[in-house]
């Protein structure tokens, strides 16, 4: 599912008004249909309501809506705000209709404005501004969006929270941004809806189709997308029947210094879990025995050193590595990361540790390999690139290192977000907060070795990998809940996530 821009989101309106061909007021009509819709199914006629308007299509929206609650008997109290004298043409149609009509408790706001009294038992409907606001609210509207917050009444947004930008709020001002308790939004999910400061603001999200153009949709291209279940059947490789454990891939793992070898036993379990025909697991020696009995699958390659990583592996006989979970940021380490990097010829994994000494040794990122895939969570990325000043920022820094290394990063979060060497962004729509226990990046990294062992390809084997991720936590949470959910369970999982993909 391809996310857009405001500006693309007005493209899209347009082509299909001139495609379908539908007039601009009476598309405007079929999504008032469905947001009227949606509320009469889930607040009763005695909810009194009050629409606040604004003077945009936004509030063009809002008054359809307003019109079409009082023809199906609700008590509504409608506020336009006309402020500057100039409203939208769909806008100031949808004025005329509502007063066709008719309708009581009608109220256009020049100048001052007295609010009412909004109660725990009414429903405000925000029709301000959409997805067309381009910067933070001020002045009155500002102060109408504390007032709103600052009520006990439950809050519907038509489209997008009003003050809450689409793509970049950055420079927002929290406060002047309205805290919906549910988002209609229009066509499809907008970038802010993914970021996970932005929830609050956006309570329950549904997106309601309002038909646009199919074809605008193909035509128009987009840097954002989000990965769904469609998306990823087709790229799973078929496995031979003929197939032995030499021809389905050989990985190998560098992991866990003493004391963190479980990181090294879910990284091989994960990549074990894959698909991967072999994993060797190259670690320190005195992780020898937990390795060997918590994966006896595993062929072990022990480190000279008792501890750390110490020196770097030949990889000539393998088609994927797995570094950096549970490594430690030793020196002796991270002289030896570098030195596997550099003379790494296969597909590269790296992550946690092997991040955080790539982060401690900026020059060294000059020297990997194209193509290699980072997966660091949003400290870790903080580490490499510097602090963000919100979510969007943040992905801009992710997007900045996969052009500039031309690799490609994973930043693990609600939504992780691949980025790849063009700058396309690709979200996830798996996942749940269950995942966030200690492992889970563990997890990812073996599972995305082993993909890559396989045979697929750096962005398949990222996009798979992450999908599948989140697919088998949400299996698992389906079982034994969020709460008790562990790292482990991922790997429990993943076979049940495999096969619904397959099936």
């Amino acid at each position: 599912m391809k996310i857009f821009t405001s500006a693309q989101i007005h493209e899209l309106d347009k082509y299909t008004i001139e495609h379908e061909p539908i007039s601009s007021i009476d598309l405007m009509e079929r999504a008032a249909k469905a947001i009227t819709q949606v509320i009469t199914f889930e607040w009763r006629v005695d909810t009194p309501i009050v629409v606040f308007a604004g003077p945009g299509n936004n509030g063009g929206d809002a008054l359809a809506v307003a019109r079409m609650l009082s023809e199906k008997g609700y008590n509504v109290q409608t506020f336009l705000f006309n402020i500057s004298d100039h409203l939208s043409e769909d806008c100031m149609a949808n004025k005329k209709r509502l007063l066709e009509k008719k309708v009581k408790n009608f109220t256009e706001i020049t100048h001052e404005f007295e609010p009412p009294k909004l109660e725990a038992d009414m429903l405000v409907i925000d029709g301000l501004f959409g997805s067309g606001l381009n910067k933070p609210l001020a002045g009155g509207f500002a102060s109408l969006v504390k007032y709103i917050n600052a009520s006990s009444a439950k809050v519907v947004s038509i489209d997008v929270p009003s003050g809450l930008m689409t793509e970049d709020n950055s420079y927002n001002i929290r406060a002047n941004i309205i805290r919906a308790d549910m988002t209609l939004t229009l066509g499809q999910r907008k970038l802010s809806f993914l970021f996970p400061e932005n929830q609050q603001l956006i309570g329950r999200l549904r997106v309601l189709d309002i038909r646009l153009s199919a074809e605008g949709i193909e035509k128009i291209e987009s840097q954002y997308t989000l990965a769904e279940e469609n998306d990823i059947r087709p790229l799973l490789l078929k496995r031979s029947p003929y197939a032995h454990k030499g021809n389905m891939g050989n990985a190998l793992i560098i992991a866990g210094r003493y004391g963190m070898a479980g990181a090294a036993v879910l990284a091989t379990k994960a990549c074990l879990r894959s698909g991967a025909g072999k994993v060797t697991t190259h670690t320190p020696k005195q992780n020898s025995v937990i390795l060997q009995i918590s994966v006896p699958e595993a062929i072990l390659q022990l480190d000279r050193d008792e501890i750390i990583f110490s020196e770097a592996v030949d990889t000539v006989d393998y088609d994927a590595l797995g570094i950096g979970p549970g490594l430690g940021t030793s020196e002796q380490t991270a002289v030896a990361l570098i030195a596997q990097l550099r003379r790494t010829q296969c597909p590269c994994v790296c992550d946690a540790d092997a991040i955080n000494i790539l982060a401690s040794h900026h020059a060294w990122l000059q020297q990997l390999p194209a193509g290699i895939i980072f997966t660091p969570h949003p400290k870790e990325l903080e580490r490499l690139e510097g602090p963000g000043v919100d979510s969007y920022d943040q992905l801009s820094k992710a997007r900045n290192l996969a052009e500039r290394t031309q690799g490609y990063v994973l930043l693990k979060g609600h939504h992780t977000a691949l980025c790849m060497p063009d700058g396309h962004v690709i979200f996830n729509s798996t996942g749940n907060a269950g995942m966030a226990t200690a492992g889970s990046g563990d997890v990812l990294t073996g599972i995305i070795t082993g993909l890559l062992a396989r045979g697929y390809k750096q962005q398949d084997a990222c996009l798979i990998g992450m999908y599948l991720h989140g697919l088998s936590g949400d299996i698992a949470a389906r079982e034994i809940g969020e709460e008790s959910l562990m790292a482990s369970d991922l790997i429990k999982y993943l076979p049940q996530a495999f096969k619904r993909l397959n099936d």
